[in-house]
């Protein structure tokens, strides 16, 4: 698979403390994460699962913790069976959230490797954007 990365970025006006509850709590997290529910311990190495529904139909989407940071980055990896594509470990994608505080709130920044093509990475850009939205309206509210 080729490496195309989807990327997308968003100001929030809170500071990195509240966006990064609001990454890692997962009642925060189900009111913008596509429905859906986190379930970790946030530790390196541990495993991460995302549960919710998807166009009425249960979905199960899972990874591992890489990279913790506290109210600066979190890198994880992320698998969905929505995707159609066999549960290898090149069927993953890295998850990077960079967060930097600015006078007026924090930048945040998702890229996600591992995009078969532009118009896949376009696409999971297109998401994840709507999701940093989502986040917004909810670290805002």
């Amino acid at each position: 698979m080729a490496d195309f990365t989807a990327s997308a970025d968003i100001e929030v006006a809170a500071s990195a403390d509240a966006v990064w509850h609001a990454l890692t709590d997962p009642d925060s997290v189900e009111k913008y994460f596509f429905g859906a529910r986190v379930d970790t311990d946030w530790q390196p190495g541990s495993p991460i699962v995302w549960r919710g529904e998807f166009q009425g139909k249960p979905f199960e989407d899972k990874g591992e913790i890489v990279d913790v940071e506290e109210n600066r980055l979190l890198r994880v990896t992320h698998y969905s069976p929505l995707s159609g594509l066999d549960d290898v470990p090149q069927n993953y994608h890295t998850l990077t959230f960079t967060l930097t505080e600015r006078d007026a709130g924090t930048h945040v920044e998702l890229a996600q490797d591992n995009n078969g093509s532009q118009d896949e990475a376009d696409r999971s850009s297109s998401n994840w954007k709507s999701m940093l939205e989502g986040l917004k309206a909810v670290v805002e509210d």
